[in-house]
């Protein structure tokens, strides 16, 4: 029996997680097994790693919330579940973050069955997934570049176009400049909305000006950034892209327009805190949470990337036996878009 390299946690903590060797996955009925070329980092990621996003997840565990890879083995049909997509050998797909989940609304059971935790993830050299748990990518991105749309591609594209029905014309608010952030910055100028993003150095404004914001504010020169928003906009933007949590939600709230949304999806700032609800009500804000997206938002999202040859921002890319390093480094915060682990250099 071959056996694959992978990353393990043992125990919870960064300085826990160590080089490993496992049996390699073989694929069962409508299943396929994938060498994997590259993966990127969440922030979930790390919050898994040190025992913060779920202090019962079972270890040891493999982490990595999403991947890129080659198709080397496919299983056998599953008679009991209808036909399978045709995977050919070679195929480079990437992997979905809630496997089952096809379309419409999430469910409990698609919350348990997600890579990375339930799930063993993708710092590892092979991974077998079902069939419909991975999608191919487009021919024009790199492996380190398409790695980086299972979470924050497909998150970023159902806040915007799922969940805020954004439209040209409208005006998005980003918050920050980390993966989720810069893919709703692209995706925003995809769609002909303009994007005001707060982020927290006059570097990372630059860049963003760079990418296409329309506007960039400083937080640290600026921290009640949300009546400079509303005034910017002559009453606040239509969409928030809200990674903060509850440290960055009242000025998202002060930010956006009557009747606008605000897509809940990190926590950056906080998960708890003092919270007027006033305005929610009076301004009849839609605040909506967000869970990545299913195997249907994240087709539409390639057809749109594929249509339109965008390309995802990476920051750097690390071999795969620095992927502590390169955690440690997301926890610092001072990266544009993408940090991404080349698995092919195992």
């Amino acid at each position: 029996m071959m056996r694959m390299k992978a990353h393990v946690l043992p125990r919870f903590g960064l300085d826990h997680l160590q080089i490993a060797t496992r049996p390699d996955p073989e694929p069962g009925p409508g299943q396929v097994q994938l060498r994997l070329r590259a993966a990127s980092l969440n922030y979930r990621d790390l919050l898994m790693v040190e025992g913060a996003y779920d202090p019962r997840q079972p270890l040891p565990l493999i982490p990595g919330s999403d991947g890129v890879g080659v198709v080397e083995a496919v299983g056998p049909p599953d008679a009991g579940d209808g036909p399978q997509p045709p995977l050919p050998i070679g195929a480079r797909v990437m992997t979905l973050f809630a496997q089952g989940w096809r379309a419409g609304a999430p469910h409990y059971a698609t919350a348990r069955r997600t890579l990375g935790g339930p799930l063993d993830g993708t710092l590892a050299e092979r991974i077998v997934l079902d069939a419909d748990g991975v999608l191919p990518v487009p021919a024009h991105l790199s492996d380190a570049e398409a790695a980086t749309l299972t979470c924050a591609g497909v998150t970023a594209w159902t806040a915007l176009v799922t969940h805020g029905g954004v439209r040209a014309g409208d005006t998005v608010l980003v918050l920050g400049t980390g993966g989720v952030a810069i893919f709703a910055l692209q995706f925003a100028r995809l769609l002909g909305a303009r994007a005001i993003v707060i982020t927290s150095s006059p570097a990372k404004c630059r860049r963003a000006e760079a990418l296409g914001a329309w506007r960039t504010v400083d937080r640290t020169v600026h921290p009640d950034w949300g009546d400079r928003v509303r005034r910017m906009t002559d009453g606040g933007v239509d969409a928030v892209v809200e990674l903060g949590g509850a440290g960055t939600l009242p000025q998202s709230l002060r930010a956006v327009r009557m009747g606008g949304t605000i897509s809940l999806i990190g926590v950056l700032a906080g998960r708890l805190g003092d919270l007027d609800l006033a305005p929610i009500f009076m301004k009849q804000v839609r605040l909506q949470g967000v869970l990545v997206g299913s195997r249907a938002d994240a087709r539409a999202m390639l057809r749109a990337i594929d249509a339109h040859r965008l390309r995802p921002v990476v920051d750097r890319v690390y071999p795969f036996a620095d992927a502590a390093r390169a955690l440690g480094d997301l926890r610092q915060g001072h990266h544009i878009g993408k940090l991404a682990i080349d698995l092919a250099s195992a």
